[in-house]
This record gives C-alpha cells, structure tokens and sequence, in this order.
C-alpha cells in the first residue's frame, strides 16, 4: 500500500499574512475569487485549479520562502493517516482534526517534511 492511492492532487497551499484584506485584494487582482470565508482573517481563494489558503496571523514572514504549507486532497483521511503513521512519519498536529470549513467540513493532519516544511493531508466532507 502507498499514500499515493490516496492522493487526488493539490488541495490548496497555505500562506500566512498581516494584512488579509491587501492579500486578497492582490490575488484578486491576479484574477483570484474568494471561493470560501470560515471567518474575516481567513480566505480561501481560487483561479482555474490553483487555490491559496491565507490567513491573517500578525507574525507572518513576509519574505521568500513564507508559504506555510502545502496540502494535498485525500479520498481517505483514516486510510491515509494509518499508512503514514505505519510508515513513521512526524505527524506534527494533534492526530487527525475537523474544522467547519466548507459545506459540510473538513478532516485534515499535518506531518512534518525534510526541510521543517508542513504537509497537510485534507479530506473535504
């Protein structure tokens, strides 16, 4: 078995912001929508098949390099965190959580890469 069964593609990647309102209006000045909006301080923003995640925090980088992380959409969240966990990677959020974003929520984990980058793994239900 492998994660890649498990794997439909790019969910979104996250970037974290000071200012939510001037990042979204450059995205949408890009040609990006606001697809969803769980709360004022974060958006999830879509053009053709490339979505951002971007959330306000006040302690953002604002450099090279200050995408938090990438997520990757996953037909079986259960499935798929038991083959990472069984092949021994760090999970670094608290096992598999929900949030009650998009219509009917979202399952999601994160582990920890190579280069301390954030790979999300998130089942839209």
């Amino acid at each position: 078995m492998s994660v890649a069964q498990y794997v439909k593609g790019l969910a979104h990647f996250g970037l974290p912001t000071n200012d939510i309102e001037k990042t979204i209006a450059f995205y949408k000045g890009l040609g990006f929508e606001v697809v969803h909006q769980p709360k004022p301080t974060c958006a999830f923003l879509q053009l053709a098949n490339v979505q951002i995640e971007t959330y306000q925090t006040g302690t953002a980088p604002e450099a090279i390099g200050a995408i938090e992380h990438v997520a990757l959409d996953v037909c079986d969240i259960d499935k798929t965190y038991a083959e990472i966990t069984a092949a021994g990677h760090k999970v670094v959020s608290d096992g598999v959580q929900q949030l009650p974003f998009w219509e009917n929520g979202v399952r999601f984990f994160t582990i920890e890469g190579p280069n301390a980058e954030k790979v999300e793994f998130c089942q839209k239900l």
